[in-house]
């Protein structure tokens, strides 16, 4: 018996979207140039990358009508953070919409610091000498404080409690509040071993007894409210003006000094720091832990932003434009996608995280390649030609004179003390700038 097989040719159903199916042989001898072409593509990724760097997308509102001081954000919310200003405005915006949803009057003086409680109210301290305590989600704009606690001094810092109604404010002591206290006066007051003005408080939020504090008296302090005591000292070469835990290594932090650099700290070995990050040309007013924990991004008073990797002494990106003065808070948006900017200019800006990634749905084939060029350039990121353009960043002219004063300072002072090391009767063991920075630990 005979049987016939129907067939139908190709051209005969051919579309417009038909891609014909070829074979392709992969024997490595068959393609002796498939490591050059490769190359090349790493080359052209690296390029493009460069090419479609667009980081900032806009700035929020119509800003605050004084520069922006403080920053909160909303831990129940991805849309949600508030901003505080140095005319005493607090406001509270909406990273969907890009638009002011609350405002009030809160303060007299500038608004030092802000933070989050767990019903979702906000509280806010100024320099005024107040705390106040809003309802921004049940109240409307310019509505009065629903509590208000009052200081012996300005207050500078301010940070609330993970699971409990508690939140700790900063001047020349830390004052412990209870909200479920009827009373205005601090439940617990912790006096640090130094004479110098707080600069900034927050509290551990794995381990979330564990309280941190800088000062003006270059002083590091941690404290354990279990016994309501001083645990930990430690005096830095210079003060410091901001901390942020890391959110996936509890006992990891970051803090920003006046140094123009960035330590990492180990809060069980303050002797030394885990890693120094250094690119600003000015002091360091802010700096924050993505959440994933793997990234910071800081503020600094040399007008730009700049994005790091923690196990990375130099930054990855700088952001910057020309109407930016002195920024002095910086945040990661809760998804870590985006970056939040305030500065002297009284503007709140959106950045993207990664300067040349864009939002929005992806098909298959534009995720493939985009990963293609990724593990491309990761693959030939030693390369000098691909080192260069993806290190390369365009930089305000200030900033890059001071960056190459900068160098040229510090090079005279290691010659200096080198030189004194080696011409020395009994030359001094050398120490790593790691261990240099920390002048003693208590």
């Amino acid at each position: 018996m005979k049987i016939m097989a129907l067939s139908k040719s190709q051209t005969a159903h051919r579309t417009d979207n038909f891609v014909e199916k070829t074979a392709r042989n992969l024997d490595p001898a068959l393609h002796p140039f498939a490591r050059a072409r490769e190359y090349v593509r790493a080359v052209n990724a690296t390029k493009l990358e460069r090419v479609f760097a667009a980081p900032f997308i806009s700035q929020l509102g119509r800003g605050h009508e004084d520069g922006v001081y403080a920053f909160a954000k909303d831990p129940y919310s991805l849309e949600r953070f508030a901003s505080g200003s140095g005319d005493g405005v607090v406001k509270v915006w909406d990273l969907s919409d890009q638009s002011e949803m609350w405002r009030t009057q809160a303060h007299s003086g500038i608004v030092k610091g802000m933070a989050w409680t767990r019903d979702r109210k906000l509280l806010s301290c100024s320099s005024d000498k107040a705390i106040k305590l809003y309802s921004p989600y049940d109240t409307p704009s310019n509505s009065s404080p629903s509590a208000t606690y009052l200081g012996a001094s300005g207050f500078t810092s301010i940070t609330h409690h993970r699971s409990l109604p508690t939140f700790a404010a900063s001047s020349s002591i830390i004052s412990i509040y209870d909200l479920s206290r009827p009373s205005s006066s601090p439940s617990e007051v912790l006096t640090p071993n130094s004479s110098g003005t707080i600069n900034a408080v927050s509290f551990n939020q794995v381990e979330t007894s564990i309280l941190a504090s800088c000062d003006l008296d270059r002083a590091i302090c941690l404290y354990d409210l279990r016994t309501s005591s001083q645990i930990s000292k430690a005096t830095l070469s210079l003060s410091a003006n901001s901390i942020s835990w890391n959110p996936m290594e509890a006992f990891n932090f970051a803090v920003g000094s006046e140094d123009h650099n960035i330590y990492i700290f180990d809060m069980r070995n303050l002797s030394r720091s885990l890693n120094i990050l250094k690119d600003h040309v000015a002091a360091v007013m802010d700096v924050d832990f993505s959440p994933t924990g793997e990234e910071l991004v800081s503020a600094s008073y040399d007008r730009t932003v700049r994005l790091w990797n923690r196990a990375s002494g130099h930054s990855r990106d700088v952001y910057h434009t020309k109407r930016m003065q002195r920024v002095f808070c910086a945040a990661y948006t809760p998804d870590s996608k985006y970056v939040l900017s305030g500065s002297d200019d009284g503007n709140i800006r959106l950045w993207r995280a990664h300067a040349s990634e864009r939002s929005g749905i992806k098909s298959a084939r534009q995720r493939q390649k985009l990963e293609y060029d990724a593990s491309l350039i990761e693959r030939y990121k030693h390369m000098p030609e691909i080192k260069r353009i993806h290190r390369h960043r365009h930089v305000p002219k200030q900033v890059k004179k001071a960056g190459e004063i900068k160098r040229e300072e510090i090079k005279a002072i290691q010659r200096r003390v080198e030189n004194r090391r080696k011409h020395s009767k009994a030359p001094a063991k050398r120490k790593s700038e790691r261990e240099k920075i920390v002048l003693a630990v208590d």
